[in-house]
């Protein structure tokens, strides 16, 4: 009975000795990777504080170009008012150049008989001045001729 107590007590040290070595193995193992992990924490707060740094950057810059563009686009809008209001202007002159028309056509109308008149005259006038332009040529001419003899 002692050998199985003897043997007992030898496959419960073995049985420890087995569990011990498993133990410290995967204690092992496990700082490994809690080792490993560490480092890739330590990389990637680095690279975070990386991006944080590049993030600033950026959004400084976007901030200044969204300013920059702000401004152009207030220009553009004084811009298109200004093109407002000469397109406004063009509009207001030109309904007043058809009310010019209007009142011309309107007064040609009712005066068109003594406007037939006056341009029948105007064209007499004409062939009279040039009739006597001739004429006074003609004398020009003569006079000097008659000087030159």
């Amino acid at each position: 009975m002692k050998i199985i107590l003897y043997a007992s007590i030898a496959l419960i040290a073995v049985s420890f000795f087995i569990l011990v070595v498993y133990l410290a193995r995967t204690l092992t193992i496990l700082q490994e990777a809690l080792r490993r992990l560490t480092a890739a924490i330590d990389h990637m707060d680095k690279e975070v504080q990386s991006i944080g740094a590049e993030t600033t950057q950026l959004l400084k810059k976007t901030n200044a170009l969204a300013d920059g563009v702000q401004k152009k686009v207030e220009g553009l809008n004084s811009l298109v008012h200004a093109v407002s209001d000469v397109s406004s202007t063009v509009q207001s002159f030109n309904r007043s150049l058809q009310q010019i028309s209007a009142s011309v056509t309107k007064q040609v109308e009712t005066h068109q008989e003594k406007v037939v008149k006056i341009m029948q005259w105007g064209n007499a006038f004409v062939e009279i001045w040039e009739k006597w332009k001739e004429r006074r040529q003609k004398k020009m001419k003569e006079v000097m001729l008659d000087g030159k003899k």
